[in-house]
Order: structure tokens, then C-alpha cells, then sequence
């Protein structure tokens, strides 16, 4: 899905999926029942059949649909997970180099507040607009090589060396882990399956037969309405660091916060 979608509002984007649904299927209503329709016979089984294949259609694609926001709210989750795990590392390196001697501490401890800073004011933005910004790799080399300087004098300060590039090292991971799901996002097959099966869902649904077509249209618009709802569930979540609904860097946030206070 297009990255401009996500720069709408959340209300905005889920009127707009709305209306596109709704205005669809009526006009393809209107085309059906003018062209379509009066060249089919019809007899008193008709609606019977139409509602049989419907519930067929209905359930498999619901199945998938529903397997398929399942697995995009799953990610929305983990993603949500990985930044606050990747905040809690650096929260626990930066209590470990509060036992380094001080020159090595200041400056280990300066460099994790630079590396989250960084997180917030230029790594996220990116993240917003779907891009990777490495704003804060050359932070954390920084960080790595101050640390390799260091040499340890007694069993404590090497026990605090071992644990610290412990600790490194899962930074490092969690850091790999929100990079890749930046542009995680269902495939073009996936986005396939959901249009084509909303297409095929509308469509049926003309083939009922109404001498009102009020009622015909309330019918369709009803199906048009519930199945753009679907999607923007689906829409709304896919690309779980875009959009209003985006995970924020709260965790990070409230590290910087919580520092600045003991501080």
C-alpha cells in the first residue's frame, strides 16, 4: 500500500475508504440492474441461490480476512514490543555505566542519551514516512569503541565489562528487529486477495432480485460499509510505525524523562 495513505488522518482515511466502497458498489449497482439484470431470467429460487453462494463467499473470505488482521494486529503488537524491549536495554546499559569510573562513565552514559535522542527527534519521524534513517548507528560506534578502551582492573569491573557488552549486544539486536519491521507490510498478493475478494462479495450481492431498488442499494451499501470497515482495520495496522496509529517512541520518551529527573 502506497506510503501517502498513512499522511491522512485516521478519521479521514477511514471516511475516504468508506465513500470509495460505497460509491463504488452503487454505481456498480446502478450499472448492474440497468444492463445486467434485465437480461437474466429470474424465477422464485432466485434469492435463495444468490444468498447460498453469498454465505459461501462470505465465510471463506471473512476466514481470511480475519486471519489475515489476526496477523497484522500480531505485528502491530510485536513492533510495539521491540521498542519498548530496545528502551529497556539502554535504560539497563546506562545503569551499568553508572559503575564505570568516572571519565568512562560520563561519557558511555552521554552517548546513551545522545543514541535516544536521537531515536525521537530523527530516527522516528523517518519511521513515520516509512523510511530507515541510521542516525543513531554511528552513535552506538561510538559508544562500542569507548568501550573497548576500557580496561579492567579487578574481577567486579571485569564481571561489569562482560555484562555491559551483554547487554550491548541485545541493543544491538532490538535496534536490527525495529529497522526491519519499519517497512514490514503485507504483500502485494495479500492486498490482492482482500480487493478482489471485497470486489467478488459486492458483486454477488447485485444479483439479488428487488422491484424496489431502494431497498436493493440499502442492501449493497450495507455490504460496501462492512467490508471497507474490514479493510481499514487491516489498513489501519499494516504498517504499525505510519499513520496516527503508529507506535510511538512513548518508551523512549519516558527514559529521557525519567533520567532528566534523577539528574
Amino acid at each position: 500500500m502506497s506510503n501517502w495513505v498513512y499522511e491522512l488522518p485516521t478519521r479521514l482515511l477511514a471516511l475516504g475508504l468508506i465513500f470509495v466502497f460505497e460509491f463504488v458498489a452503487l454505481v456498480g449497482l446502478y450499472f448492474a440492474r440497468r444492463y445486467l439484470l434485465p437480461r437474466l431470467r429470474y424465477h422464485d429460487g432466485v434469492n435463495d441461490a444468490v444468498s447460498g453462494t453469498i454465505q459461501s463467499i462470505g465465510v471463506f473470505y471473512g476466514i481470511t480476512v480475519g486471519l489475515i488482521a489476526v496477523n497484522v494486529w500480531n505485528n502491530y503488537s510485536n513492533v510495539a514490543s521491540i521498542a519498548s524491549q530496545e528502551a529497556a536495554t539502554i535504560s539497563m546499559l546506562y545503569r551499568d555505566a553508572e559503575s564505570y569510573p568516572g571519565p568512562v562513565r560520563d561519557e558511555l552514559q552521554a552517548r546513551l542519551l545522545e543514541y535516544t535522542q536521537s531515536i525521537i527527534d530523527k530516527e522516528w519521524p523517518g519511521h513515520r514516512i516509512g523510511q530507515v534513517p541510521m542516525h543513531g548507528a554511528n552513535i552506538l560506534t561510538q559508544f562500542q569503541k569507548r568501550l573497548a578502551t576500557f580496561e579492567p582492573t579487578t574481577d567486579s569491573q571485569r564481571a561489569l565489562l562482560s555484562e555491559t557488552w551483554r547487554t550491548f549486544n541485545q541493543l544491538i539486536e532490538r535496534r536490527r528487529m525495529r529497522m526491519d519491521a519499519v517497512t514490514n507490510s503485507l504483500s502485494g498478493i495479500m492486498w490482492s486477495v482482500i480487493w478482489i475478494g471485497a470486489a467478488i462479495n459486492i458483486s454477488v450481492s447485485y444479483f439479488f432480485y428487488f422491484e424496489d431498488w431502494k431497498l436493493h442499494a440499502i442492501m449493497v451499501g450495507l455490504t460496501a460499509g462492512f467490508l471497507a470497515i474490514a479493510v481499514f482495520l487491516i489498513l489501519a495496522n499494516d504498517r504499525p510505525f505510519m499513520g496516527e496509529t503508529g507506535v510511538s517512541p512513548q518508551s523512549f520518551q519516558l527514559l529521557i524523562d525519567t533520567v532528566r529527573k534523577i539528574q
